[in-house]
């Protein structure tokens, strides 16, 4: 249901559970724990998430699981969503949605909880759950509007409104967009970028971006910012990376 196969530094993750790559319980605590994994494996600096198949990124959860109304459920659910996407928006290294195809409801929110998004000319995205009498549970509200604004998301939320990969591109809900079938490609393409990067350069400043969303004040974000440049030097890497630049050779990055 969740595969993952690591390679080079970068980890992909593929979310698999045909037809539309829906999201289980037991899966949720499968991805949980595989990003806890991955976050303490100091050799993976990016990972690329993704859906099986050329249609879907993610369906979100099954509907059956809720056509009961068992409250019990429902809980357990909100709960390994949200644990679930909140280890991956945490996570140490940079993670990459390549969205393949429809993002739907939890499959949305999974990217909305990744770093970058890249998208297919194809693929569509909706949190749809008003529609059925539920509402985003693993992010949505939070995410959304962070990234496009009030008005796009409340648009998207309270008017069941789907938008298309240029649509995404334009309010800022991706990154990139692609030809069909090469999101993935692309994704893999911007994690090797982060490759060729100091690792705890990488790890301080995807800290500082997020504090932020944190509502820190800036004051305090500021003073952080500047603590965080003098400890870089506390390592080996720091004199790498600038030695290697005016040397005019590729950094050899130690994460020291």
């Amino acid at each position: 249901m969740i595969e993952c196969t690591i390679e080079g530094g970068i980890a992909r993750i593929t979310l698999a559970n045909p037809p539309a790559n829906t999201f289980t319980a037991e899966g949720l605590l499968r991805l949980q724990t595989l990003v806890g994994e991955l976050d303490r494996d100091a050799t993976v600096r990016a990972v690329v998430i993704t859906g099986q198949g050329e249609k879907f990124f993610s369906g979100g959860a099954d509907l059956k699981l809720f056509a009961d109304g068992d409250k019990a459920r429902a809980r357990l659910m909100a709960q390994r969503f949200g644990h679930a996407f909140e280890a991956l928006h945490n996570a140490r290294p940079v993670v990459i949605a390549a969205i393949n195809g429809y993002a739907m409801g939890g499959g949305l929110e999974c990217a909305l909880a990744c770093d970058l998004r890249v998208a297919d000319e194809r693929a569509s995205m909706a949190l749809p759950e008003p529609a059925v009498g539920l509402l985003p549970c693993a992010g949505g509200t939070q995410a959304l509007p962070w990234l496009v604004g009030e008005g796009w998301a409340k648009r998207m939320i309270l008017t069941n409104e789907r938008v298309d990969a240029a649509t995404a591109l334009r309010i800022g809900l991706v990154e990139q967009v692609v030809p069909a079938g090469q999101a993935l490609a692309a994704a893999l393409a911007l994690a090797e970028r982060v490759l060729a990067l100091s690792p705890r350069s990488v790890e301080f400043c995807k800290d500082l971006v997020h504090e932020a969303r944190r509502g820190t004040p800036r004051h305090a974000a500021l003073i952080k910012e500047r603590e965080l440049f003098v400890d870089l030097f506390d390592g080996e890497d720091q004199r790498e990376g600038v030695t290697a630049f005016l040397e005019k050779r590729k950094p050899r990055w130690t994460n020291g």
